[in-house]
């Protein structure tokens, strides 16, 4: 491929004998990967029941490569939220940043969410995800994968870092940053990001990033960790950044992470003022590793975690009769629906996390889970609730096998016949599966199921 004259010159100065073995790389074809939802299966029973030539990323728990021709966007385990389509070595910061359940976690600039739905897949339900991206389009689109991976306790934001900031002082435990880059070590995989480089642009990268690390540096909690990442090999956005935060805020010092062996130590040579902290940092490199370019540094703020009271946040009381619909539907839920966390806004009902208090003045996609709309004194479940759930949470179930015909006829929004499931007995809402795994709903009527799946979502 065509490298841009002035990188290569870079490249060449900064790499010196291992230069020619980087240039080799990018005569390799780019590595194909995805991510097991571990919220909703196993990496191992993946294994067993995915029909594509995978391979384990021996880097990450939960990654695997696969082949081109296996198309995995255009099968319905994709639809089902079971993995997430990622460059392998993207999959690196979010699997060395440790959640625990009940933790308060920030992705900072998520879109399009492959890194918050498996920070959202470790939370298991329960703490709190805030996502956010500074583009309304990009949020949108992390809406969608967050939903599609049925995380209920995410806060979707659309705001500039420094004003989260100002609601959100010391609140979270873990805090990610991938920052947004001039996206060097994704030249191979995407050739158009090498047309539109320049050092100019990498310089001013450079600048927003450590506006936005100090943003997130006010965030953390005191004894959490935040994890910085980029996709570029620019020392101006890797070492210079993490050093910035470093001379800036003495309660900040950095920490090693789990190692694998294709890592290599951060350059802190490479900047002036370098500190031989730097060398905890991590680097991946496409002439060491099967993955594109990656950088990440770990970074802990000292102080004693400590409980933080969160002011009460006011609910919208449920009227009674919109109680008695709710109950009447939810009678056929498993999971307990805890009204005490219910809102109904314009008829669209939504069940809110009790961990973020007020946040007045910050502009949000969705706050909690989406369960459904009230229409004409009766409730339609949504998308974004039958992907929450597990098959044996709802009890009246369709489960298709991923072959059947009428699996992708159903993800085409079309109507089906189910004259032959036995299942498929019980006029009303029906749980639409594929091998067990939610899809979305329908609603039976004699034997043909009206086709309920999401319309934006629909296989084309």
């Amino acid at each position: 491929m065509n490298l841009p004259e002035k990188f290569t010159e870079k490249m060449r100065g900064l790499l010196g004998e291992e230069y020619e073995a980087f240039l080799k790389s990018y005569e390799e074809g780019r590595n194909f990967g995805l991510r097991v939802n571990t919220a909703k299966i196993s990496p191992e029973e993946f294994q067993k029941i995915a029909p594509f030539h995978l391979k384990r990323i021996p880097w990450v728990k939960n990654g695997f490569y696969y082949e081109e021709q296996d198309r995995p966007a255009r099968h319905p385990f994709y639809y089902a939220g079971l993995y997430y389509l990622q460059e392998p070595s993207a999959m690196s910061p979010a699997s060395r940043l440790e959640i625990e359940r009940g933790d308060k976690v920030l992705d900072l600039c998520a879109a399009p969410g492959g890194k918050a739905t498996e920070l959202g897949a470790k939370l298991r339900g329960e703490g709190l995800l805030v996502a956010n991206d500074i583009s309304a389009s990009r949020a949108r689109a992390l809406l969608k994968n967050v939903e599609i991976f049925g995380i209920p306790n995410a806060f979707l934001i659309n705001e500039v870092p420094a004003k989260i900031a100002d609601q959100f002082e010391e609140f979270f435990d873990k805090i990610l940053v991938d920052a947004p880059c001039s996206g060097e070590g994704m030249f191979r995989k995407d050739p158009d990001v090498a047309k539109v480089w320049s050092q100019e642009k990498s310089l001013e990268c450079s600048r927003i990033q450590k506006d936005i690390i100090l943003s997130a540096a006010r965030m953390l909690a005191p004894g959490g960790t935040m994890l910085y990442s980029t996709c570029t090999f620019s020392p101006e956005e890797n070492e210079e950044v993490i050093q910035h935060l470093l001379d800036s805020r003495s309660d900040f010092s950095l920490i090693p992470m789990e190692m694998y062996e294709g890592f290599s130590d951060g350059r802190p040579e490479w900047i002036s003022g370098g500190s031989e902290e730097l060398k905890k940092c991590v680097r991946i490199w496409p002439h060491k590793m099967s993955g594109e370019g990656h950088f990440m540094a770990l970074l802990k703020k000292e102080g004693v975690p400590g409980k933080r009271s969160i002011p009460a946040r006011k609910g919208m009381a449920v009227t009674k009769a919109d109680r008695k619909i709710l109950d009447d539907f939810f009678k056929n839920v498993t999971r307990p629906l805890d009204l005490e966390t219910v809102e109904i806004r314009k008829d669209q009902v939504y069940q809110v996390t009790r961990l973020l208090g007020d946040r007045k003045g910050i502009t949000f996609l969705r706050n909690g889970l989406y369960l459904g709309e009230m229409k004409k004194g009766r409730f339609e479940p949504s998308q974004s609730l039958a992907m929450a759930l597990k098959k044996e949470e709802y009890d009246s179930v369709i489960d298709l096998h991923f072959d059947d015909p009428r699996t992708e006829k159903y993800l085409r929004g079309e109507t089906i016949e189910t004259d032959d499931i036995e299942s498929a007995r019980k006029n009303g809402w029906q749980l639409v599966c594929v091998d067990g795994y939610p899809l979305g709903w329908g609603k039976l009527v004699n034997g043909t199921l009206k086709n309920k799946y999401h319309a934006g979502w629909r296989m084309k």
